[in-house]
């Protein structure tokens, strides 16, 4: 990585957790008073390499925030992030429907990922609904107890 894509990087990293962004022009913005002149793309790039998500602040907003899913506390932090997130799960042949509230599909889908559930073979998250695929009915179905363990839910 080159010094200044790292020293860019490391400004979103400070600047998302020290601020509510909830867009990349934002962040575009605030790297400007960086004097660092990006575009929007070099930003929207940034964010995919860095694993950062946009998690709803809980007032109808979202905000980018940063998901490390590596050392200490990380997994800590994707369980809160999907107990929080989630509000029910059902499964239906070899798929497990996941339901979030509104903005938190990719946060909990990320939290999800980090668990390395054997039954998971892929999965795929919207705005508020994450569809895992199993390799069987009987891979659902405990994959669904597995979760519903975890979330501290019951089924519909």
């Amino acid at each position: 990585m080159n010094p200044s894509k790292n020293l860019r990087q490391s400004r979103i990293l400070q600047i998302i957790k020290q601020n509510n962004i909830e867009t990349q022009e934002e962040l575009v913005d605030a790297l400007k008073s960086f004097n660092m002149d990006v575009t929007q793309a070099t930003v929207s790039r940034d964010i995919k390499e860095l694993g950062i998500l946009k998690v709803a602040t809980g007032h109808g907003k979202q905000k980018y925030v940063p998901m490390s899913q590596s050392g200490e506390g990380a997994s800590g932090r994707f369980m809160t992030i999907f107990i929080e997130a989630v509000i029910s799960i059902e499964s239906t042949d070899s798929f497990v429907i996941i339901k979030t509230l509104p903005g938190m599909a990719q946060a909990a889908a990320a939290s999800l990922d980090s668990m390395h559930l054997e039954q998971i073979i892929g999965s795929i998250a919207g705005d508020d609904t994450i569809f895992a695929a199993t390799r069987s009915d009987q891979a659902a179905i405990k994959l669904k107890a597995i979760l519903l363990s975890i979330s501290n839910i019951h089924s519909i």
